[in-house]
């Protein structure tokens, strides 16, 4: 048996049966946006490893952070201990992140920052004897992780978690947001949410979304205006604000974080994905000193959330060097000319009949097929074209490293054109 005939009889991957499972392909190695199978095809990366590996694969910089920091220690508890990683990180996300943002906790994967996220909200209100606030409200079409209670915040009907239904925690769902992004909110997006606050304020502890771009969930990329306004309903009606800026931080939609494009400030964001560069499962979940303060203050006196890995000095150590080699680069410049580079390719596919809408914001390019995609067809045909493209239900998108070179994104997207025209 070899080894890829091993895999299939033991190994279970994503999103997929062991039964009649999807084909995968064997990697022997990955170097910037470059990812060399065993068989020595060479595919460009489209999806930066699941929107993670913004500065590419085995980068000098981020090798050394790791290399240099295991030489002192690779993991200690953070349970009555803490270390100069740990320290240093938090410093440069509270330089970075919207200035409320003051408190840092850090967890081992986005999912789990999002559990953080929500245990933060109930705890408060449960630390001032409010009770009744024990619901989330959130935008339909939102992905926000497969972990129990955030899976009752994904979209329940044609979210990936809907065999689930009826035995998650019920949720409160607005209507998919129709304002497009760069467009005012809409008296009907606007009049949606407002009547959930009106009839449900009282039971919810906080809204959770994703600024301006739902990711797994659609590929949708929503007006800044109705961010701004939930923020505003959030203040009026005394709930708390979740930012899961897993996907969407760190530079990917053309902002540092997809809250700036309204100026809004969360009471809590996750943060995750990109924030080692793509080198270790990490993420982080920051709260106002009011959210903190106040669970503090309560009964436990305690927030009661502890990671065996919390605070890996591993991670902390590569998510600073990637912070840092974030910051020092030109990377809003160049984001704005990877969306004006996709804009040129793709916009070609509007006139597909297949294709329902394509749509680019920043180091983000999606085509909107008006029908689902055959994963193990669709795939094959994208590594024939010699990239890596992985679309789900009816998106074929791609989300780039920074670093591409504009000839190998033009490459990216010409043959992302030349498989849904042959589709």
């Amino acid at each position: 048996m070899n080894d890829l005939e091993f895999d299939k009889e033991h190994i279970w991957h994503p999103y997929t049966s062991t039964i009649d499972p999807l084909p995968v392909y064997q990697v022997k190695r990955a170097k910037g946006v470059y990812i060399e199978l065993e068989d020595g095809r060479k595919l460009i990366d489209g999806m930066s490893s699941w929107w993670c590996a913004i500065h590419g694969y085995s980068n000098e910089v981020l090798n050394n952070a790791m290399s240099s920091q295991i030489e002192s220690m690779s993991h200690i508890m953070f349970g009555g201990f803490t270390h100069k990683p740990a320290i240093s990180l938090a410093k440069r996300l509270i330089n970075i992140t919207p200035s409320k943002l003051q408190k840092v906790f850090y967890s081992d994967s986005g999912s789990v920052a999002v559990e953080v996220a929500m245990k933060m909200a109930l705890q408060y209100w449960h630390s001032i004897d409010n009770n009744d606030k024990t619901e989330f409200l959130t935008i339909r079409n939102g992905y926000h992780g497969d972990t129990w209670h955030a899976m009752s915040v994904c979209d329940p009907d044609t979210g990936m978690h809907g065999i689930f239904n009826g035995k998650l925690s019920i949720q409160n769902f607005v209507d998919k947001v129709e304002s497009r992004f760069g467009e005012k909110c809409s008296d009907k997006d606007y009049n949606n949410i407002r009547k959930v606050f009106e009839e449900k304020s009282n039971k919810i502890a906080a809204v959770i979304l994703e600024p301006i771009v739902q990711g797994a969930g659609g590929m949708w990329f929503y007006s800044a205006d109705y961010l701004r306004k939930v923020r505003e309903l959030c203040d009026e009606f005394n709930v708390l604000l979740i930012a899961d800026e897993i996907a969407t931080g760190f530079g990917r939609t053309g902002e540092l974080f997809a809250c700036n494009h309204a100026n809004i400030q969360p009471d809590i964001m996750c943060l995750g994905k990109a924030i080692t560069g793509g080198y270790m499962s990490f993420a982080v979940t920051m709260a106002t000193d009011d959210v903190a303060n106040t669970i503090s203050s309560g009964n436990p006196s305690c927030f009661m959330h502890g990671p065996t890995f919390m605070g890996n000095p591993l991670a902390c150590s590569v998510a600073c060097a990637s912070i840092d080699l974030l910051m020092m680069s030109n990377w809003k410049v160049r984001n704005k000319e990877i969306e004006m580079i996709m804009e040129k390719n793709l916009s070609i596919l509007r006139s597909n009949p297949k294709v329902a809408d394509v749509r680019c914001l920043g180091a983000i390019g999606v085509v909107e097929m008006k029908n689902p995609v055959d994963m193990g067809k669709i795939q094959a045909m994208f590594v024939k074209e010699e990239v890596w493209v992985r679309p789900f239900g009816t998106n074929v998108y791609i989300m780039p490293q920074y670093i591409i070179s504009d000839d190998e994104l033009n490459k990216l997207c010409t043959a992302l054109v030349n498989v849904v025209e042959k589709y």
